[in-house]
């Protein structure tokens, strides 16, 4: 049944196809980029700190409306996904793509007005965002290559916020791969979600491919290796050393409740559960990071 909407319901509905949790999410990498290279608070780095902030959700919203535009009729065959899908809403596949395009050129936009290098960052990670998505190439299908590609956004992110503020250097990629080590076990672990859905569509994730339990496994085995890495990295002094204790606090946790969706046998909702829990695990070590930072 088609859903017809006029005016002011139209314009929610279209809106409302947005996904703000992701967008909230991925501000994180950026933004502590940016808190790692910004030095002395001013006026002016104030400013392009929230311009960021703009710009970034602009380009995540531009990421995944391309990913739902492209993946429409996927997602209308996942019983999870099929109800709130935007056509559900009365929102046509036309006026996604335009909304796709629109965030990109607000994305870029901002970007090109903090400088050259967050500009082409930024269009690296559209040019991901379109390898992934788009049927034509759709590396989500392609088993390690999709997993290659996250690690490789993840640093990129990171780095993007970083280079508002200060030439790339060493010190900077180096904490960024934390960051894609932590954005390579999150799209695993999604692929653990959505096998079932995934293997329905013919769509050859690595959890498809290998199995979700080994996939899941090698998730955890990853975001063990981040917290790992960001003990290194307190113990040279890269990152505050205060981490190491938020580390010993956060890693014991996340492992349980690891635990806890293994032994249910990793169903969607106890996948997602997880999803959440670590999160908001990450978002209070990105917190802990910020705060050290400002202490200084």
């Amino acid at each position: 049944m088609t859903i017809r909407l006029t005016g002011t319901r139209r314009c929610r509905a279209l809106l409302a196809s947005i996904r703000y949790d992701e967008i909230v999410v991925l501000q994180g990498a950026p933004v502590l980029g940016a808190v790692f290279a910004i030095g002395a608070l001013d006026a002016v780095r104030v400013w392009n700190l929230v311009l960021l902030v703009l710009a970034n959700a602009a380009l995540v919203a531009h990421v995944f409306l391309l990913n739902d535009w492209a993946g429409i009729e996927h997602d209308s065959r996942d019983p999870a996904r099929a109800s709130r899908v935007f056509l559900q809403r009365g929102v046509s596949r036309r006026e996604i793509g335009v909304l796709v395009l629109l965030t990109l050129v607000l994305s870029m936009a901002g970007l090109a007005w903090l400088g050259r290098t967050p500009l082409l960052l930024g269009l690296l990670l559209m040019m991901a965002s379109a390898l992934y998505s788009l049927p034509q190439v759709s590396v989500k299908g392609v088993p390690l290559a999709n997993s290659l590609l996250h690690f490789v956004t993840g640093v990129l992110h990171f780095l993007m916020g970083y280079a508002v503020f200060r030439e790339i250097d060493a010190g900077g990629a180096v904490i960024g791969l934390f960051f894609a080590v932590v954005f390579s076990a999150g799209h695993l672990t999604q692929e653990v979600r959505d096998a079932e859905a995934d293997a329905r569509n013919g769509i050859r994730t690595n959890a498809v491919c290998f199995g979700r339990r080994a996939c899941f496994l090698v998730a955890f085995g990853l975001f063990t290796l981040a917290n790992a890495l960001l003990v290194a990295l307190a113990l040279q002094g890269r990152v505050p050393d205060a981490l190491v204790a938020v580390v010993a606090l956060a890693y014991p946790v996340h492992a349980f409740w690891t635990w806890q969706a293994l032994r249910e046998g990793l169903p969607h909702v106890s996948v997602r559960r997880l999803q959440v829990r670590y999160r908001v695990l990450y978002a209070g070590i990105g917190l802990a990071m910020v705060t050290s930072l400002l202490l200084v």
